[in-house]
């Protein structure tokens, strides 16, 4: 059973959340204040957590900002106000997915089980890969970049294993979307690219200087890391 964390301060929503959840053989639980929910989000075993934007003291950029800062557990951000601005800057910050308000539990039960799912499954392939600078546990879910550890978030590590499992291939920005979200999004949807931008970050890369991921203008990205013998 997979334990759910919901951090949003409308009680009554948390409640209908937990509720529809319950149906669906998750353990969840509810906290209404955001710097409580920093502490049981790190204090406790949870799978998965669903955190809103809005609330007061701290609004939820700053809690995943905190919770980033140890932690690589899925999280879906909530936005009532449904700006792409927003869904930006949760992505940037770590957030594996973004829902708008008001939803459909049914939506929300399918990103929560495509996330659980990614993060559950194992790849019977190659468990370990090796480039020059880059090595990758797929079982584990690690990585280490000359030989430091990556803190790759959730969706972060499945884009990776995706360019290293389609080395030299063009990856367009479709295929990437239905790959990683699970969902079909629109095709203007800018999470893709953030999502590769932070990646490219982590992996030290810079406009002008690209070691792993290319950018293909126009389509999408290529991995060009190079195997070693």
């Amino acid at each position: 059973m997979s334990n759910i964390l919901i951090i949003d301060d409308d009680k009554e929503l948390t409640a209908l959340i937990e509720e529809f959840l319950s149906n669906y053989n998750f353990s969840t639980s509810a906290c209404h204040n955001p710097i409580k929910g920093i502490d049981m989000a790190l204090a406790s075993s949870i799978d998965l957590i669903i955190l809103d934007i809005t609330m007061p003291e701290m609004d939820g950029f700053q809690v995943l900002r905190k919770i980033r800062a140890s932690s690589d557990v899925p999280v879906i951000m909530l936005t009532a106000r449904g700006k792409v601005e927003d869904k930006i800057v949760g992505l940037e910050l770590g957030a594996d997915d973004y829902l708008g308000k008001p939803f459909e539990p049914k939506e929300l039960l399918a990103r929560i089980q495509s996330i659980l799912r990614r993060v559950n499954s194992q790849n019977t392939m190659i468990d370990v890969v090796e480039f020059k600078g880059l090595t990758l546990n797929k079982i584990k879910q690690e990585a280490l970049l000359d030989g430091e550890a990556l803190h790759l978030s959730t969706s972060e590590m499945e884009a990776l294993i995706l360019f290293v499992d389609n080395p030299n291939r063009v990856l367009d920005r479709e295929f990437l979307v239905e790959n990683l979200r699970g969902i079909k999004w629109q095709t203007f949807d800018r999470s893709v690219d953030v999502l590769v931008s932070r990646l490219r970050s982590k992996l030290g890369e810079t406009p002008n200087n690209t070691r792993f991921i290319k950018t293909i203008h126009g389509i999408g990205y290529r991995f060009i890391g190079i195997k070693k013998s």
